[in-house]
């Protein structure tokens, strides 16, 4: 990736309230603002805010998410540790795999990147399959293409099962974060 300036696509999700009280909404908006507060970051789009059912470990609150899409000239590795210290500025603490968590930002796609190391994996191996990745950043970009299989965002949320992974629209005028 060199100098290059990249198009990096995110997912942001939470279902735990902050260490101040905060819900998982303002959680989320929280993360963005300081992923956009980066140096050499630019916002391209962000995703409306979804409840999405929590995947894997099913007994916890359901999740507020979103996706962010950013500009900006950094490598995928140091990208990962700089979201991976804002999760925790944000509150975040070591818990079990696909437990509650106050803030979880994963990224999905970096350009046309297809990269494996022991730390990361673009693009992220799961996004194909979720829905409460795809609906967001199908707000951002419907024709936005998975860098291996070459389907777009709204053909691999399409392929979904109309009945897996229910998500609910954040009325923004009814429910304030």
């Amino acid at each position: 990736m060199g100098g290059m300036v990249s198009a990096i696509y995110l997912s942001i999700g939470s279902n735990g309230v902050g260490p101040d009280g905060a819900a998982p909404a303002r959680m989320t908006q929280r993360a963005m603002e300081k992923i956009l507060a980066m140096e050499g970051a630019g916002e391209i789009g962000r995703g409306r805010l979804y409840h999405t059912e929590p995947q894997g470990k099913t007994d916890q609150p359901w999740f507020v998410n979103s996706a962010l899409a950013l500009r900006m000239q950094i490598e995928p590795i140091r990208l990962l540790h700089r979201l991976q210290d804002i999760e925790k500025e944000l509150g975040r603490t070591p818990g079990e795999r696909w437990g509650p968590r106050v803030i979880d930002i994963d990224i999905i796609f970096i350009d046309d990147v297809v990269m494996t190391t022991e730390e990361l994996t673009i693009p992220h191996p799961l996004a194909s399959q979720r829905r409460f990745v795809l609906a967001p950043l199908a707000d951002i970009d419907p024709g936005l293409a998975h860098p291996v299989s070459g389907k777009t965002v709204a053909e691999l949320l399409a392929a979904l099962p109309a009945d897996a992974q229910p998500i609910r629209l954040i009325d923004p005028s009814t429910e304030t974060p």
